[in-house]
């Protein structure tokens, strides 16, 4: 059955639903999807800054398929991005705690 989203909380409500009516508990479904319980609980309550990646692993999980219903206009766009490539994202700086940013003291006199 196709039925369009809206938005976080239809998703989640749907995720619910399909989880619920296979019989699966919320941290068996995350186990098999390779996500957390808090994620699975997050997803079903509609949080809005859940990770895209993972919340499309667990749709996989549960056998829920997603389609991107895109303007014709924006297709040779697509095609081209698919035959080039797109630049991948620079690696994140971790930022360094600085060693001296919190004295501590020894306890001892100099």
């Amino acid at each position: 059955m196709k039925m369009t989203v809206s938005g976080v909380v239809q998703a989640g409500m749907l995720v619910r639903a399909v989880r619920k009516s296979q019989s699966l508990r919320q941290d068996d479904l995350a186990g098999s999807a390779g996500v957390g319980h808090v994620f699975v609980r997050d997803a079903e309550r509609g949080k809005e800054t859940i990770e895209f990646g993972r919340f499309l692993r667990l749709l996989d999980e549960l056998g829920i398929r997603v389609t991107f219903d895109i303007p014709e206009s924006a297709l040779p766009q697509y095609e081209q991005l698919k035959a080039t490539g797109m630049k991948p994202l620079p690696p994140r700086e971790r930022k360094r705690e600085a060693e001296d940013s919190s004295p501590i003291s020894s306890g001892r006199k100099t």
